[in-house]
C-alpha cells in the first residue's frame, strides 16, 4: 500500500474541502437560486398577510396596506364575500386580474391558501397570497417573480473568478498549514529514529504550541528517559548477576581443588569441603531460580493458580521456618494478627508464600540492632493490611521509588545475615502486580521500614 506524507494528506484535505464549498456554493447560487428565490417570495408574501390580519381592526389599516405594498414592492386588494373591490394598492396599475382564483378562493372557505399564476400574453409569473380575514372581508397579496436569467450569468461569471482565486488562495495556506503541522512531527520522528538505533541522549523537542504535540513530545521524553534507566538496570542486572555467578564458581572450583589435593581418608576435611561445594551450588541454584521466576511474571508467562488457604496458618510456617535465625542469631520474629483467628482467602498460594518470605527475608538483613522484626495483619472494612516491619535505618525517600527494581539495593550500612539475589523485591512487586494488589512501602530515618501489600475481602 502507498504511504502518503502527512503534509501531502493535509495539504490533500484543505484542497478538497475547499473545493467542495465552491461546487456547494455552484449549486447553491446557480442551480437552485430560481427555486430559492421562489420560495422566499412565497414566504414574505406569506408572512405579510399574517401581519395584516393581525391589524385589520385598525381604522388606518388601508394607510399601512399603502406603506406595506410601496415597502415590500407587491400589489395588495380587500375584497367582499362577493368578489367586490374594496382596496387596491397603487391603483388600478396593480390591480390583480385572476378573479376566477380569487372566486374559487372565496367559496373554497379556506383560511389561506398560495397561488402561482402565468400572464397568458406576458408569460410573467407572480405568486398570490390569499387569506381570509372575516366572514365577509379577503385580502389577496401578489408579488412578480423576475426572471433571473440575466442574474444567473452574472452570478456564473462571478464564481468562476471567485472559485479560481479561492482554489489558489486554499492551495497556498494548505501549504503552509501542511508543513507547519507537519515539521514538528517529522524532527520527533528523526529523534525516535536516533533512539531506536540506541542514541538514548537524543532530546524529543518541539517549537509547535499545539498541545497535543507538546503532550506527545513530553510524553516521549519521559519514555526515553524510562528506556535510559531500564539500559542502566539492564547493565547493573548483567553486572550484578556476572559477580553472583562468578563467586559461587570460583568457590567450587577452589574447593574441589581442595579435595583433589587432600588424603582421601582426611574424611573430615574432605566432608567440610564438599559441604561448601553444596552450598554454592544451593546459593547457584536460588539465583536462577530467582531469575527465572522474575522473567516470567514479568513477561506474563507466569500463570496463578488459584486456590483457597489460610493465610494466618502459612505464616505461622513462614515464621517458623526462619526459627533458624532466632536461635543461631538471637532474632526476634513476631507475628501480631490480634482476633484475626482465621483468613481464608482465593489466591495463588506459592506466589504469595514467596512474597511473605522474601519480604521476610529482607527485613532480617536490614533490621536494626535489636534485630527484631514484625510481621501484622491488620483488617478493616474493605481489605486486609499485610505489613512486614524492621527497625533498621529506613530508606531515604530518593530511594523509596527505586527499592521495588531489580537488584537495587539501599546505600545504608547492614549486615546480611539472610543470603539473597538481589532481585527478591522485583519478584515481590512483579506478584503482587499479577494479583492486581495494591502494595507499597513507609520508611521513617533510624525508625524502621515497612513494606505492605493490601487482599480486598472479595479475594
Amino acid at each position: 500500500m502507498m504511504k502518503n506524507k502527512l503534509a501531502t494528506k493535509i495539504f490533500m484535505y484543505l484542497a478538497i474541502f475547499s473545493l467542495f464549498i465552491l461546487i456547494f456554493l455552484f449549486f447553491f447560487q446557480v442551480i437552485f437560486i430560481d427555486t430559492f428565490y421562489e420560495w422566499t417570495k412565497t414566504r414574505t408574501i406569506k408572512n405579510l398577510s399574517k401581519d395584516i390580519l393581525i391589524t385589520e381592526k385598525d381604522t388606518s389599516l388601508y394607510d399601512k396596506l399603502d406603506r406595506v405594498s410601496y415597502k415590500e414592492n407587491v400589489c395588495i386588494e380587500l375584497t367582499n364575500s362577493n368578489g367586490d373591490n374594496l382596496y387596491s394598492s397603487y391603483g388600478n396599475n396593480c390591480r390583480l386580474r385572476s378573479k376566477t382564483i380569487k372566486k374559487k378562493f372565496i367559496l373554497s372557505n379556506k383560511e389561506t391558501n398560495t397561488y402561482n399564476l402565468v400572464n397568458n400574453f406576458t408569460k410573467e409569473k407572480s405568486i398570490m397570497s390569499a387569506t381570509k380575514l372575516s366572514n365577509n372581508l379577503y385580502i389577496f397579496i401578489s408579488t412578480s417573480l423576475i426572471p433571473l436569467d440575466s442574474t444567473i450569468n452574472i452570478i456564473e461569471q462571478q464564481l468562476i473568478v471567485v472559485s479560481i482565486v479561492v482554489l489558489f488562495l486554499s492551495i497556498v495556506v494548505a501549504y503552509f498549514i501542511s508543513k507547519r503541522l507537519s515539521l514538528p512531527i517529522i524532527k520527533i520522528s528523526k529523534a525516535a529514529k536516533l533512539i531506536s538505533k540506541g542514541k538514548l541522549k537524543t532530546k524529543f523537542e518541539t517549537t509547535s504550541d499545539i498541545k497535543e504535540l507538546v503532550d506527545l513530545t513530553n510524553a516521549l521524553n519521559d519514555m526515553k528517559d524510562e528506556l535510559s534507566k531500564t539500559e542502566e538496570l539492564q547493565k547493573d542486572l548483567m553486572a550484578n548477576v556476572s559477580h553472583d555467578l562468578k563467586t559461587p564458581l570460583t568457590m567450587i572450583k577452589a574447593y574441589a581443588e581442595l579435595i583433589l589435593d587432600i588424603n582421601i581418608n582426611d574424611k573430615e576435611k574432605c566432608k567440610n569441603n564438599l559441604t561448601i561445594i553444596i552450598e554454592e551450588v544451593n546459593r547457584l541454584n536460588t539465583l536462577v531460580n530467582d531469575i527465572l521466576a522474575l522473567t516470567k511474571v514479568e513477561n506474563d508467562l507466569d500463570k496463578l493458580d488459584i486456590s483457597s488457604f489460610d493465610l494466618i496458618k502459612l505464616i505461622e510456617k513462614i515464621v517458623k521456618q526462619h526459627n533458624i535465625y532466632v536461635i543461631k542469631d538471637g532474632f526476634n520474629i513476631e507475628f501480631i494478627h490480634d482476633d484475626i483467628k482465621e483468613l481464608v482467602i482465593d489466591v495463588d498460594k506459592k506466589k504469595i508464600e514467596q512474597v511473605i518470605y522474601n519480604l521476610l527475608n529482607n527485613a532480617l538483613n536490614y533490621t536494626g540492632e535489636d534485630k527484631k522484626v514484625i510481621i501484622k495483619v491488620e483488617e478493616n472494612d474493605k481489605d486486609y493490611t499485610i505489613m512486614v516491619i524492621d527497625s533498621g535505618k529506613g530508606i531515604d525517600k530518593k530511594e523509596i521509588d527505586h527499592i521495588f527494581d531489580r537488584y537495587y539495593r539501599s546505600k545504608k550500612n547492614h549486615k546480611r545475615y539472610v543470603y539473597g539475589t538481589g532481585l527478591g523485591l522485583s519478584i515481590v512487586k512483579n506478584i503482587l502486580l499479577l494479583h492486581n494488589f495494591d502494595y507499597g512501602v513507609t520508611s521513617k530515618k533510624n525508625k524502621g521500614t515497612t513494606f505492605y501489600f493490601k487482599i480486598k475481602k472479595d479475594s
